[in-house]
């Protein structure tokens, strides 16, 4: 097969919360690319926050490993050497365009800034002030229109970056659903301030899902849509409470769409679990392109292409050590486990900033901002929701010990910097205010 070109598009806190993966929100186009293609549905990150998972997707390791173990603007970065996805590409003969939201820094420790661009391996940078998906759909269809005029002779890679569907939502008023429409997910209590919440989260998904749709549109417009892989994808969980910022199911699950009209098949779910630092590998295979040595993630091309029936996992590590605060924990998912372990005192539950200043948040910080445990085991067969923590059940003592000495080697094989004790680094400055007012877990205490 001849190079071909790929257009790669990630939304911000997504998670699955769009109409083909059975939320209750109209997403249109991306119902049909999932129809056109093929849905991922145990696709996971390895990280529950922008930087450190959009690091994943770049250079398929894990955060331990590429370095970026908090957000780019409050200074983590990957490291100098790590491989990138575009710089791979480049190599094999891509143009590597980057239009709209990029959350990543390389080789910049201590910076302040949101994105490193061309540093991060692209050749060709398309800033797009705001980066709000309807801005950022006009610019990819210029670029595709230039690209059927006969700009470019190379295959192209291009990373379109949307905002949405980050909080706040309020900028998404006028095109909310109505909160009495509205059907919480399971794990939140239903309340009014929780359907309001999600009432304007539709306002921003339905956004980004008209944006898409224009994207796929100018693509068929150019005549490129046969000759390119689209994918689909986000991040990490919708910022919500028990989602963004948690290693549960709700903060860790990601969508993955990949379209190729001749080339993968229509219509079709793939169960297999994945993760997201397989996806790097994975896009260098569909290439044609060298898959750098000593990766984390695995292709899974092999599957898509029926080439193979083995599945490339059945675990995948977890992370979190700073956000916007210092609450780390490591953990690992299997087929039917998850295994948590906790190293600072903490609330059971941590809410990043914008979540625990959002409707949903208030309404959960009492039942949440209780001290954590040291551990936690869910089985994930018999609760889904991961409500029940089985750490202290003497029939899953064997499992337990199992998981946590698979955490222990994942961490002394990745030399992490929990194992010499606490990581430095910086907690956002609007968190002051929430101690002030009492509202911050721990607050009393301070």
């Amino acid at each position: 097969m001849k190079h071909k070109n790929i257009l790669f598009m990630i939304s911000h806190d997504t998670g699955r919360y769009l109409g083909c993966y059975g939320k209750p929100v109209n997403t249109p186009a991306i119902d049909k690319l999932a129809e056109d293609g093929i849905r991922f549905d145990r696709y996971f990150c390895p990280a529950p926050q922008c930087s450190p998972s959009r690091g994943s997707i770049l250079s398929g390791l894990y955060p331990q490993n590429h370095g970026m173990i908090g957000l780019s603007h409050l200074g983590f970065s990957m490291r100098e050497a790590v491989t990138t996805l575009p710089k791979c590409l480049n190599e094999a003969g891509y143009d590597t365009v980057l239009i709209g939201f990029s959350h990543e820094t390389i080789g910049e420790p201590d910076s302040r800034i949101t994105s490193s661009t061309y540093k991060l391996g692209y050749n060709t940078v398309i800033p797009v002030p705001g980066d709000r998906a309807p801005d950022v759909a006009e610019q990819v269809a210029g670029f595709l229109q230039e690209r059927a005029n006969g700009a470019g002779s190379r295959p192209f890679f291009v990373s379109v970056g949307f905002f949405e569907t980050h909080r706040d939502f309020d900028e998404y008023k006028p095109v909310a659903d109505p909160a009495d429409s509205i059907t919480p997910p399971p794990y939140l209590p239903d309340t009014p301030n929780v359907r309001e919440d999600f009432a304007l989260l539709h306002g921003s998904v339905k956004t980004l899902d008209a944006a898409v749709g224009r994207i796929l549109d100018a693509l068929e417009a150019a005549g490129l849509a046969q000759d390119t892989l689209v994918v689909y994808t986000t991040d990490h969980g919708i910022a919500f409470p028990r989602a963004k910022g948690t290693l549960m199911d709700a903060g860790l699950e990601t969508a993955l769409i990949m379209r190729h009209p001749g080339v993968l098949d229509r219509g079709r779910v793939v169960d297999d679990l994945l993760c997201n630092v397989d996806l790097m590998p994975t896009l260098l295979t569909y290439a044609g392109a060298t898959v750098p040595e000593g990766l984390d993630g695995k292709s899974f091309w092999h599957r898509l292409a029926r080439e193979g029936e083995e599945p490339v996992r059945d675990h995948f590590f977890s992370e979190l050590t700073w956000h916007d605060w210092y609450h780390p924990m490591r953990g690992v998912r299997t087929e039917r486990y998850k295994y948590i372990r906790n190293f600072e005192e903490g609330p059971s539950v941590y809410l990043p900033l914008d979540i625990h200043r959002s409707l949903s948040g208030m309404d959960v910080r009492k039942d949440y901002y209780k001290p954590n445990v040291p551990e936690e085991l869910y089985d994930l067969v018999n609760d889904p929701l991961e409500q029940h923590n089985l750490a202290a059940d003497e029939s899953y003592r064997e499992v337990l010990e199992q998981l946590r000495a698979k955490v222990d080697g994942w961490m002394r094989r990745t030399n992490d910097r929990l194992l010499e004790g606490k990581v430095p680094g910086i907690a956002a400055p609007d968190w002051q205010e929430q101690f002030d007012n009492g509202t911050a877990y721990g607050a009393k205490r301070r």
